[in-house]
């Protein structure tokens, strides 16, 4: 039994992965990229084959919008040049390009991936497919994208865009991030895989995926494949793929607190290993210790930074609350100043803290409320200093 036999729709088992119908699979890779041809974007690291670039754009796509994706490529590029650029750069720096992009652990295993690249490989990215998985934070789709798009190898690739099209294409009602959902679409996407210009047709089927098969209300009267395409066929875009279970969102309540000290200096910590934003800078935050929404107490804000570094406030005042969600926290941050009088840090052991000139933060890497905190604070000053 064939994966795929058309008009006849078949949900795909286990029984029927030996391929695609042969006329059906010739046609549809004909079909896709022509329109690939026709309609694909002019992207920064389509212009390239340097396996470096690719990997860089890959990283960075990974649960990001092409369009946010763009100006941060290009800026990371202009920055760390080439693999070894980037293994000398410091951690710190790195982040610093990142910042914005969110998901920090991918920039933090591709400079570690760089310098064991340069360690192991001389600097040059490898090419066999096992010293590519054995690389911080590169797993089958990544290595599959690089080899197929750098190298031309007949290399599948399986993410988001594609899971969709090819559950479509298959009629694939199964949950596609199941063991036995990812087994199935992994040999359906090897299958339709040409024996030659891989890179090239990989970037077809991400592009398709991206612009017109799309979650809700695809585009299929545009679709170069709708008459082959059991799930156009039969109607059943809505239910194919199967959704993915949504998280519960959790309500969280933090404060954080804004340490000015007479010459306008403020005090900023750096995240620790484990924590959210590792290897960032934040101003000092805190977890409520009941998370009701109530602001804390002037008395429990001196508390928290008497706990933090040793230091005792003279006046503390609000200056923003800021809402955002990270992963399934839906949080809610109130920010207050609070200004000191002896600026002597007594800090827990593990603690990185030190204070900064408002004009020293754009150098360092900052979480995102921190970010704009720090802008915040900076349109204050320059308000103070107009009056």
């Amino acid at each position: 039994m064939n994966l795929l036999s058309m008009p006849r729709v078949r949900p795909a088992t286990k029984s029927n992965q030996q391929g695609f119908a042969s006329g059906w699979l010739s046609s549809a890779r004909r079909r896709l990229l022509t329109w690939y041809r026709r309609n694909a974007r002019t992207l920064p690291w389509r212009e390239t084959n340097d396996p470096y670039a690719i990997w860089v754009s890959e990283v960075m796509l990974q649960q990001t919008q092409v369009a946010t994706v763009i100006p941060y490529f290009k800026r990371f590029l202009a920055a760390f040049p080439a693999i070894a650029a980037l293994a000398r750069a410091h951690e710190e720096r790195v982040l610093r390009y990142w910042e914005g992009l969110g998901y920090y652990r991918r920039a933090r295993q591709l400079h570690a991936a760089a310098k064991q690249i340069v360690a192991e490989h001389g600097g040059e990215f490898p090419r066999d497919r096992e010293s590519i998985l054995h690389l911080p934070g590169i797993g089958r789709y990544t290595a599959g994208a690089i080899m197929s798009i750098a190298f031309d190898a007949r290399q599948p690739i399986l993410e988001a865009n594609t899971i969709r099209l090819l559950s479509r294409l298959t009629a694939f009602r199964g949950d596609p991030q199941s063991t036995a959902g990812k087994e199935f679409l992994w040999s359906a996407a090897e299958s339709f895989l040409p024996a030659h210009g891989c890179g090239t047709f990989n970037q077809a089927l991400m592009e398709l995926g991206g612009l017109i098969c799309t979650p809700r209300n695809p585009k299929c009267d545009a679709c170069p494949l709708n008459s082959l395409c059991p799930t156009n066929l039969n109607g059943l875009q809505s239910i194919i793929p199967a959704p993915a279970r949504q998280p519960t969102i959790e309500e969280a309540f933090e404060v954080a607190i804004i340490v000015l000290r007479d010459d306008g200096a403020v005090l900023l910590r750096k995240c620790a290993p484990g924590e959210r934003w590792a290897g960032l800078w934040d101003f000092p935050r805190f977890k409520l210790p009941s998370p009701d929404g109530a602001s804390p107490t002037k008395k429990e804000l001196a508390r928290l930074l008497s706990r933090f570094a040793g230091l005792q406030s003279q006046t503390v005042a609000h200056f923003a609350t800021l809402r955002h969600q990270v992963t399934r926290f839906r949080i809610t941050l109130d920010c207050f100043t609070a200004e000191i009088a002896d600026d002597s840090l007594r800090l827990n052991d593990g603690e990185d803290a030190r204070w900064l000139r408002p004009r020293q933060l754009s150098k360092y890497p900052l979480s995102t409320t921190g970010r704009k905190l720090a802008k915040l604070l900076a349109g204050r000053a320059t308000l103070t200093a107009a009056k």
